[in-house]
């Protein structure tokens, strides 16, 4: 007889820890992550915790903001600051946006919108890369030279109102000029940092790079700064370990979602946040009218001319060249907009042609019913 396999027993305790080992682990990946207590009392939408998730929410939206310009900003601009971003993305509950600017309530709502955006991608790990200590040379690429010179005019847009040119002309070179500023300011950083590679070079201890990098130099005339530059790589390196941590709980945070969700009220299947599609006047169908009345016109001149050639073929026994093709086409293109019924075949024969061509001018100008 084979062994039986012993079933691992869960214990009860362990099951319990995992869930705010979870979600530990998921608020040390996140700016200004709250406690697993806020998530357990958003989930019961308890008001005391809806101002922590609504900064959460803002950090994690506006990453490039430090902990100091988020602070400038007040409640209320926070709050709608989340609401336009989250609705910019396509976030499909209208409750979020029903809710006070004061961000006095909410949790639940945005612990569900915090889920949605974990769910559409790796969010730590976007955190991560943006927020990551930065130990060599980087250098951004202005790309939009084409702005700090003059080029060709651009083409010309009919406006709805009056246009002061000179103020286009004043913001345009107010743009090219501080286009100039940047592009000068960065030629210059290059320049300086290539004065520090070629002081430094054969410093490094790796023989591929060969030279120090800018922060490596700070170190070397600040010990100061090395002990910061020790506690920043600490954090970083405690918050990787926390995402690690995080993709191997990362199943018990979704099932207890599942009870999240369903402790929210169902909401309308029908789609939000449509975008309103205005209506035109009257107005601004004249122009249309007018192009239309005039091509049936010329479609009635281009009927009657090519019955003529019909008859005056019918009477001699001659049907003339290329005519026969190219009423076909005629009637198929006539009969394709005005015809109801999807299944109508061009006509095939003269006597076909002929009698359609007899039928058209009681066709085309009595008004047809909707169907």
């Amino acid at each position: 007889m084979g062994r039986r396999r012993r079933r691992r027993r869960v214990d009860p305790a362990d099951a319990a820890r995992a869930l705010p080992e979870a979600i530990a682990a998921l608020s040390q990946t996140l700016p200004a992550g709250p406690s697993p207590e806020t998530f357990r009392r958003a989930k019961f939408d308890r008001p005391e915790a809806a101002p922590a998730l609504w900064r959460l929410l803002f950090r994690v939206l506006s990453p490039q903001l430090a902990d100091g310009a988020s602070a400038s900003f007040s409640p209320e601009a926070q709050v709608r600051s989340v609401k336009l971003a989250l609705r910019t993305q396509g976030y499909p509950r209208r409750a979020l946006a029903q809710l006070p600017d004061d961000g006095s309530q909410g949790g639940r709502e945005l612990l569900l919108a915090l889920a949605w955006l974990l769910a559409r991608g790796p969010l730590p790990e976007r955190l991560l890369t943006q927020n990551r200590v930065q130990l060599g040379d980087e250098m951004p690429v202005c790309e939009c030279e084409a702005l700090a010179s003059p080029g060709p005019p651009a083409p010309s847009v009919e406006a709805d109102g009056c246009v002061d040119i000179r103020h286009l002309q004043w913001l345009m070179g107010k743009l090219r000029f501080r286009w100039r500023n940047l592009m000068a300011s960065q030629q210059e950083q290059c320049a300086l940092l290539g004065k520090i590679h070629s002081y430094t070079r054969g410093c490094h201890s790796d023989r591929s790079l060969g030279h120090l990098s800018v922060t490596e130099t700070e170190l070397l005339r600040d010990p100061e700064g090395g002990r910061q530059l020790l506690r920043r790589l600490e954090r970083e390196n405690a918050r990787l370990q926390a995402a690690l941590e995080w993709r191997r709980r990362e199943l018990v945070f979704w099932r207890w979602m599942d009870t999240v969700l369903g402790a929210c009220p169902p909401e309308a299947s029908q789609p939000t946040f449509l975008p309103r599609i205005p209506t035109p006047g009257t107005g601004a169908l004249e122009p249309l009218v007018r192009e239309l009345q005039a091509l049936q016109g010329e479609l009635r001149e281009a009927v009657e001319a090519r019955r003529a050639a019909w008859e005056a073929g019918g009477s001699s026994g001659v049907v003339p060249a290329g005519f026969r093709s190219h009423h076909v086409a005629f009637w198929t293109c006539w009969w394709t907009c005005v015809s109801p019924s999807p299944t109508w075949a061009p006509p095939s024969s003269l006597h076909e042609l002929d009698r359609a061509s007899t039928g058209f001018v009681a066709v085309s100008s009595a008004p047809r019913a909707l169907h």
